[in-house]
């Protein structure tokens, strides 16, 4: 019995001695929600967040009437992604001998999501008359439904206080193919490309 609980005891340490650094909190900025964090080793990560994009545009394109119309919309979508992070990639860490850490990472994942009611309006609208295209601007607002998946990469500098808390400062951002229907005026459902470029997101974790 004493042997058992011997080898209990030591089991249990040795996960704990091998335990996988984690951290959770929020990102505000260009995606506004939750962000988790889990080591994989010393010196990688993944991150996974789920909440709102604020600055997510589609670009699409339609052919009514025999003309062709480039449109752009954009808007609050709910969304959520994840990367996986190299720490302190290629060696190069920060020489930084005091309380706390400082790292940097990089990283590649994916990212999805979903917009409802959202504003946007047909750019150019191109057609030919006589053999010549003409070209005619064309405003909104109009309402739109879409979708998106697609690849999100990420840029980040993070320092962990002595304490559980770490700060972050990051860019990722998510380029991707979106499906969309124009609630009113629209013709059905088409393709367009998905971007989001502008997402700068302060990080406040706690760790555990």
């Amino acid at each position: 019995m004493r042997k058992i609980l011997l080898i209990a005891v030591l089991a249990v340490a040795s996960l704990a001695a091998y335990a996988q650094p984690r951290a959770i909190g929020g990102r505000l900025g260009g995606f506004n929600g939750v962000s988790y964090q889990h080591s994989l080793g010393e010196n990688n990560m993944i991150e996974i967040e789920a909440g709102f994009s604020v600055d997510g545009r589609m670009d699409c394109w339609e052919k009514p009437y025999g003309s062709t119309n480039y449109g752009r919309f954009w808007g609050h979508n709910v969304q959520a992604a994840f990367t996986y992070d190299w720490i302190d990639p290629f060696g190069a860490k920060f020489p930084w001998e005091h309380k706390g850490e400082w790292h940097w990472y990089l990283g590649a994942g994916a990212a999805g999501g979903y917009g409802w009611e959202i504003l946007g309006y047909s750019i150019v609208s191109t057609m030919s008359v006589g053999g010549t295209f003409v070209t005619n601007g064309t405003s909104g607002p109009y309402t739109w439904n879409f979708g998106y998946v697609g690849g999100a990469g990420r840029l980040g500098v993070e320092y962990d206080f002595w304490f559980p808390l770490q700060l972050s400062l990051d860019y990722r951002p998510t380029i991707g193919l979106g499906m969309y229907e124009k609630v009113f005026g629209g013709n059905g459902t088409n393709a367009g490309l998905y971007w989001e470029v502008t997402s700068v997101c302060l990080g406040v974790r706690y760790k555990f």
